[in-house]
């Protein structure tokens, strides 16, 4: 995807290599998390941001958009965390 269709503060569900993967631009910088809530299982895609964080559709947990870390319960296992770049304006996300 090109970075500049991903608009700051903003989430993108996108399937990579069998992976649902959310894409996120916070400050400027793209991260990439695990798209599917490790408590049961919903499409984080759905979902909406908060301070930074996605907030899971189904239950409420929310999970730190930049780590994968849980914030809030009742998730308590984190989202895989994902190595992204940015070149020639084009997103690479390492699966």
């Amino acid at each position: 995807m090109k970075a500049a269709d991903l608009a700051e503060g903003s989430i993108s569900a996108v399937d990579i290599d069998g992976e649902h993967v959310l894409l996120s631009k916070i400050g400027g910088e793209v991260f990439a998390v695990a798209g599917t809530c490790t408590h049961e299982e919903a499409d984080l895609g759905q979902g909406f941001v908060l301070d930074g964080r996605v907030v899971c559709p189904l239950h409420l947990s929310q999970f730190d958009l930049k780590t994968g870390d849980v914030v809030t319960p009742p998730a308590t296992d984190p989202l895989k965390h994902y190595k992204t770049r940015v070149d020639a304006g084009t997103v690479y996300v390492e699966v």
